[in-house]
């Protein structure tokens, strides 16, 4: 009885949130498009769709209280028990790489990345070039983001301050993108949007809180938070680095 009260809740709570989408989108094209919708939808298709989006958003929210981020924190507090600060690093690289790679928006952008790379000239267009592009950049942004979380941990380990670390690695995005080819630069720049998603927030931010509450003279409101910044500046360094360095090296082995 109890998870039924918690998902009523919960199905109130993802009501409310959507609520400002669904206005905006109704007050554009009822009083400013003022055009019919189109013929492939009707309000049946419509009204199906926003149930599904309500649906959804209440059981992934209420999976991620219920699994996600009591494994993650768990997760973090076993292996600082256990004193095994490499294995914590294996760990925590293996989660942000797993989780990335998985993101859906992530394979989205890495497809359309590959055709736009090949229209500029910098690989072949034939449909195998591109693939191998695509799952090029996928493994480029994971391996960044695992890096990105093992630096992370790191960080809550010794106690380095957070701002001055991200204002060095912005300041290292700004000079690579001097140098990089302009092709990569905005796949590079989205590249940190999109890994920062539905799959590896939840993960490596329970993974940051529980690791900085195990840890004494750690805060979790002050140490367990940052993860995320770090997983998104990261990705942005290591596709302009493989912009530079490594899709010269991709192309001649893939023509």
């Amino acid at each position: 009885m109890e998870i039924v009260v918690s998902l009523v809740r919960q199905l109130r709570d993802s009501l409310r949130d959507l609520a400002p989408v669904v206005l905006v989108m109704a007050f554009f094209q009822l009083l400013v498009i003022r055009q019919p919708l189109p013929p492939a939808l009707d309000i049946a298709d419509l009204l199906l769709g926003l149930f599904c989006v309500v649906a959804g958003l209440t059981l992934f929210i209420k999976g991620l209280a219920l699994g996600l981020f009591p494994v993650g924190e768990n997760l973090a507090h076993a292996f600082v028990s256990k004193g095994s600060l490499g294995w914590l690093l294996l760990f925590a690289f293996a989660l942000g790489f797993g989780s990335t790679v998985a993101e859906p928006a992530l394979i989205a952008v890495a497809g359309r990345a590959a055709s736009v790379v090949a229209e500029g000239g910098l690989i072949d267009a034939s449909d195998s070039v591109q693939h191998g592009f695509a799952i090029a950049l996928r493994m480029v942004v994971a391996a960044s983001v695992g890096c990105a979380v093992v630096l992370g941990v790191l960080r809550i380990f010794k106690g380095w301050p957070l701002h001055l670390m991200i204002i060095m690695g912005y300041v290292l995005v700004l000079l690579l993108t001097l140098f990089a080819p302009a092709e990569m630069i905005g796949i590079a720049y989205d590249s940190g949007g999109v890994t920062t998603s539905t799959i590896t927030v939840p993960l490596v931010t329970a993974l940051g809180v529980g690791l900085a509450a195990s840890i004494k003279g750690r805060s979790p409101m002050l140490d367990g938070f940052g993860l995320i910044a770090f997983a998104s500046v990261m990705p942005i360094i290591f596709v302009l680095l493989f912009g530079i360095v490594g899709l010269p090296l991709l192309s001649g082995a893939l023509s």
